[in-house]
Parts: C-alpha cells; structure tokens; sequence
C-alpha cells in the first residue's frame, strides 16, 4: 500500500516509540511526543503498538491514498475528512483508492497522529523508525513530509466490511488550567524551600519558543541554593530543567545529557496531556511519589493492553 502527501502541513514527521538504548553513545530517543495516541492509533489500525505513525503538529496533512486502506487518528481533538465526510479521532475507517483524507484545525491540543493498518514502511536505524531532523537521521530521508512525497505501508490484510472499531472520547479536551504530576528530583535537593514552594505552587504558561526538543514556561522563578549549574548527568522525557530559574520540560527530541538541574520529572501517564499544550496554556506541577507514577503507568498500560484484546475477540 502507499499514501502519497498533497500538502504535508505545519510539521508531520514518520515517528514511533523512539530509538532507546542509544542515549550513552549521545543518540537522541526522539519517537512520538504523545506514546498514549500513538499507541491507541496502532490498535486501532490493527497494528502492534510501536508501529511507526505520522505525527502531526497543529495544521495537518493532505493525503491521497493510492491503493485501498485503512486508518485511525487519536490525540489532538482534531476533526478528519475523507472526500468531505467528517470523521471521528479514535476510529478506524477505510479508505479507497484515490481518497483524500484532510483535517481541520484542532479545537483542542496541539498534535495528532495518524496510524495505518500495516504501519509505514521506512528503514530502521538502530531499531527504530524515528525521524530526527537536528541530524537528518530516520524517517522519511531524516526530515518532514513535504508536498509529493510517497511512503510506503507495509501490507497486511484488511479488515472486513464489517469494520467497527473505537475508543471512547473524542481526543484531547481543552482547559482553562492544566494539573501536570510530577515526581520530585533528582536535583531538587538544590532548590530552596521557598523556590520548591514555588515551583509547586505557582501557574506557568506555555511560551512561544517551545518545540519538539522542550517545552519552555514562563512564570514566577524558581530560587535555587547555589545557582543551577551541575555536572551533566543523563535525562530522561518529561525532565522539569531549571537553567536560569524558568522551568523547560524537556521531550522526545530533548538531549541525552545537560549541566543544568532537574526540579523534577513529568510523569509517563500525563506526557499525554504535556504533548498537547500550546503556546498560552497555563499548568500547574502537583508532586506525586513514585508509587503513585508507576501505579497511573500501570493502569494506563492495563487499560490499552485491554482494549487491544477486546477487539481480537
């Protein structure tokens, strides 16, 4: 099967779970910002769930299918369109030959991703299919989709007519306030009492300058003991850094190391929420222990795993 991109959007990217195990030798996971969309999509679609997807940024693509298939879109509230029918995110449609699939823009959140029954057939590097454009390494050519280009789905049976498969909730939903958990460390011990007060306490505001590599916020600043300077230690997604009093979060494209200290960490359930905020939304960081952290991933991860078996049945 093979999908052919009109107009490739404001950012689409071929993505999947990330390339992991390469971060000692400076190799950046990249992968999807929204694990959670990415892997509903897969089940979805029929596939297993580090299938490589599409991930869309804001405005997405138009795409023509070139040979009979099918797909399904989750993350963003956002609202596709086959030939001009509107669709449902968290839903498999097929799709003919020659159909276009469009998209409006997102009433809520800020990215998407598209699945496709087979995943897309793009070569591994280092077991992953990930793009990451810094080094123009994975994905597609190592760069975004741009108008003309032609991948290829790898091909796998296709459902029958009788295709019936959704997942409650129509994405992600927009509010006046976000709570993110976070787990306190690993250099929170370099903050004043007054400054973890703060950090805790206090709204920050998504800014402009955020990308793919991490989200910078704006607010109150957040004192440390003596400066924020460390000695560069690993980091991992969803990282809280704190270069210069001002919180950065750092994401899927985010460096292997950095000097800077690390107020906390985003919790894995909530990168679902974190991959949706925009420039001008407004969270606040609530502190949660461990236990709490991996019990959410748990159940997460229970909740996709049971879905995916229901619709084998």
């Amino acid at each position: 099967m093979r999908i052919k991109i009109i107009q490739p959007g404001v950012l689409t990217t071929v993505q999947d779970l990330g390339r992991t195990g390469y971060q000692q030798f400076g190799v950046p996971v990249s992968g999807v910002c929204d694990p959670f969309a990415a892997k509903l999509a897969n089940i979805l679609a029929g596939n297993p769930q580090d299938a490589a997807v599409l991930e869309c940024t804001m405005m997405g693509p138009v795409i023509e299918f070139l040979d009979p298939g099918v797909f399904a879109v989750s993350g963003a509230e956002v609202t596709p369109v086959l030939d001009g029918e509107e669709l449902l995110v968290n839903t498999a449609t097929r799709a003919a030959r020659g159909q276009r699939l469009s998209f409006r823009v997102p009433k809520a959140g800020f990215r998407f991703v598209i699945a496709f029954a087979g995943g897309i057939n793009v070569p591994q590097l280092m077991g992953s299919r990930a793009t990451f454009m810094k080094t123009r390494e994975g994905g597609f050519c190592g760069r975004k989709l741009q108008a003309g280009d032609t991948l290829d789905i790898f091909d796998v049976p296709l459902p029958g007519p009788d295709l019936s498969r959704h997942y409650g909730g129509n994405g992600f939903a927009a509010k006046p306030l976000y709570e993110i958990r976070v787990v306190p460390g690993p250099q929170d011990d370099h903050f004043t009492e007054a400054g973890l007060h703060t950090f805790l306490n206090e709204v920050y505001t998504v800014t402009a300058s955020s990308d793919r590599m991490g989200m910078r916020l704006d607010g109150p600043a957040i004192e440390a003991t003596d400066g924020y300077d460390i000695i560069s230690d690993g980091i991992s997604m969803g990282a809280v850094q704190v270069a210069s009093g001002k919180p950065i979060i750092l994401l899927a494209d985010r460096q292997t190391t950095g000097g800077y200290t690390k107020i906390a960490n985003v919790i894995t359930a909530d990168f679902k929420i974190l991959a949706q905020l925009k420039a001008g939304d407004r969270l606040r960081f609530t502190a949660v222990s461990m236990e709490e952290a991996q019990d959410a991933f748990c159940r997460e991860a229970d909740a996709l795993d049971g879905f995916a078996r229901w619709l084998s049945l």
